[in-house]
């Protein structure tokens, strides 16, 4: 790879959990890496509780977002494009910006791809991934958790809830841990709607630590638990937005769409 001197730099929050990191990120860069073959595909993560996770217990070093920029001027790269698998224009990608703000002169070529959730036709594409995903039976409601944040763009999980609702899928809500909607907000809505049966899905890249014991975890507190006290037959699906394919095909638009912006 040393004659090289393009690259696509993949940023994502991490995971700690192997698994599900090759279904779903690794599942994203090496399709990246199958698109554009004289580009060189390299990786950072931008949590650095689990990068220090991953570097202590299986002695894994990933880069963070200033160390791979290191490197990819060390290594002579001329044209960059970032492309971030973060779900939001929130916090993570912010921080990800203002990392990257230093370097944008040291590049003859420096491109940023945009998160998930940005277009209109991001959101309508993603209905449409979850619900192929979701194979819902007759009587079921979907609960999707998403992460959620404290940053004003907590707004895209309502917002998508809204798209969910107007595209025909009255029986699909979607809730955060720690944003808006709530729990409190899904339970309210669930309870009008009255489903047979709750399927619970992860509106997260991947399936990871809050999939693992927010959502399906056997502690009281968790979502599965939750619902089951309230009466509800619950099943729960443990898939990253990042095991489906149409969602990693919005990624490698983002790419494309990066690309072409200054051709």
């Amino acid at each position: 790879m040393g004659e090289t001197k393009k690259a696509i730099l993949v940023v994502s929050f991490g995971t700690s959990y192997q698994e599900t990191r090759d279904k779903t990120i690794g599942a994203i860069e090496r399709e990246i890496a199958a698109a554009w073959p004289e580009w060189e595909v390299r990786r950072a993560f931008t949590s650095g509780m689990i990068l220090r996770v991953l570097q202590k217990r299986d002695g894994i070093h990933i880069d963070n977002v200033t160390e791979a920029m290191e490197r990819l001027a060390a290594d002579g790269i001329r044209d960059l494009v970032v492309q971030p698998t973060h779900v939001i224009n929130g916090e993570e990608y912010e921080k990800m910006v203002a990392l990257l703000a230093p370097w944008s002169g040291r590049f003859e070529r420096f491109l940023v791809g945009r998160p998930l959730l940005t277009s209109s036709e991001d959101y309508d594409k993603v209905v449409e991934a979850v619900i192929r995903e979701a194979e819902l039976e007759e009587g079921d409601g979907l609960v999707l958790m998403g992460h959620g944040t404290e940053h004003h763009v907590d707004a895209a999980y309502a917002a998508l809830d809204y798209r969910f609702k107007d595209t025909g899928h009255e029986n699909v809500f979607v809730g955060t841990v720690e944003g808006y909607p709530a729990l409190e907000q899904v339970h309210k809505q669930l309870k009008r709607f009255g489903p047979k049966r709750v399927v619970l899905m992860p509106f997260m890249i991947v399936a990871g630590d809050h999939a693992s014991n927010d959502m399906a975890g056997e502690d009281e507190d968790s979502w599965k638990n939750i619902f089951e006290s309230q009466g509800y037959a619950v099943k729960c699906v443990m898939k990253g937005l990042g095991e489906i394919q149409a969602v990693r095909d919005i990624y490698l638009e983002h790419v494309r769409a990066a690309m072409e912006e200054q051709e």
